[in-house]
């Protein structure tokens, strides 16, 4: 099929390292016309300063809009402009693929969404870590049959971390408060999609949210706890908590990635996808196409532990045998709009993952726990 023309806004770390990448290394389904980068020191930008590459460099969000070859909009710009660069690129017939958080509020996500379907647009949301390596094998692990030697039983705590350490502000727009600042829209809109991949809405919702080194602005939010509440059902014979946290202060040589309790065992699992280290790094996007691209390293595969009969327990690697793949988003998102295929990420999906995340800083203000109502 006909390569995708499209124009990538923003070329800071979201466009060059989580989008760009992809887009060079499927030449077959996308083709990178265009970026968007407003103050650019060379005629080529930064594209073509890191990756040799040479598209058409605008410096307005209007020079985009306006260029009829342009197809799809990539929106890897600052989390508060989300919204408003959504909104006006499917108002000129742009399909759009939004970055996280993909808007500050559920109202302003849903009339995306309903925008969208009225120009019959493809609204897209890059929530790439359901494709981490680790997650993958999490879904693994959660789907085994009750006869696995392995399997945890019917789980009932399941905890979620993106812990770092980091003693002083990055000295970027993150930094600044806004609609969509801190770390709940950042990494808490990762973690509270993966949980609903997993689980699905939960019954009621509590949330705690701090400024833990007292630096910046005080209500932009450098660590957060949230907890999400789900009663029993007939498939659930016992309630289950879903705990998700990200500490700015986290000392670790191996940070804790998941933590899963189940009435027959229990998952622990230390360490990060690989996938955006490897990003970062690479030059040559036809890397991402190596069998080592997105491979996590055997030291930090997961372990269950499991206990039979007689009450031993007994303790086994669970690797992480697939490698993480973002690209696969890439993949459907052209599949999409040239072949009208399924969606993988619904943009219904990533509209809760915004009522959560609102309802994560309303409980932190109010002090409560709040019920999470149907949208």
């Amino acid at each position: 099929m006909e390569p995708i023309r499209t124009c990538v806004l923003g070329t800071g770390l979201a466009g060059l390292t989580f989008h760009v990448p992809f887009i060079l290394a499927l030449p077959e389904l996308f083709s990178l016309n265009a970026v968007l980068e407003r103050n650019p020191k060379t005629e080529g930008g930064k594209l073509q300063e890191r990756f040799g590459v040479i598209a058409t460099v605008y410096t307005t969000l209007d020079d985009v809009l306006n260029d009829k070859d342009i197809e799809l909009v990539v929106i890897a710009t600052p989390n508060e402009t989300h919204y408003e660069f959504a909104k006006e690129s499917l108002e000129a017939g742009k399909h759009v693929l939004v970055d996280k958080p993909v808007t500050a509020t559920v109202g302003q996500a849903q009339e995306l969404g309903k925008l969208a379907k009225s120009k019959n647009l493809i609204l897209y949301a890059f929530q790439n870590r359901r494709w981490d390596s680790d997650f993958l094998a999490l879904r693994r692990l959660l789907s085994l049959a009750p006869s696995s030697s392995q399997y945890l039983g019917h789980v009932w705590e399941f905890e979620s971390r993106f812990d770092r350490y980091r003693t002083a502000l990055k000295g970027t727009w993150k930094d600044q408060p806004s609609p969509t600042a801190g770390q709940t829209y950042d990494l808490g809109t990762h973690l509270i999609d993966q949980a609903l991949i997993l689980f699905g809405r939960p019954k009621s919702l509590t949330a705690f949210k701090q400024n833990i080194r007292g630096i910046g602005h005080p209500d932009v939010d450098d660590s957060f706890s949230i907890f999400l509440y789900y009663p029993t059902n007939p498939n659930r014979p016992h309630p289950l908590t879903v705990v998700l946290r990200a500490a700015i202060l986290s000392v670790h040589s191996r940070p804790v990635r998941y933590v899963v309790r189940g009435t027959k065992g229990t998952f622990h699992k230390y360490g990060v996808d690989v996938q955006e280290d490897q990003l970062r790094a690479i030059t040559d996007p036809t890397s991402i196409h190596e069998s080592g691209f997105g491979r996590e390293p055997g030291d930090i595969h997961g372990t269950v532990e499991n206990l039979q009969e007689g009450g031993q327990i007994v303790n086994n690697r669970w690797p992480s045998s697939e490698s993480g793949s973002y690209i696969k988003l890439y993949e459907n998102l052209a599949a999409s709009i040239r072949e009208g295929a399924e969606l993988a990420v619904k943009w219904e999906e990533a509209t809760s993952v915004i009522q959560l995340v609102e309802l994560a800083h309303q409980s932190a203000k109010e002090g409560k726990t709040l019920p999470v109502n149907p949208l």
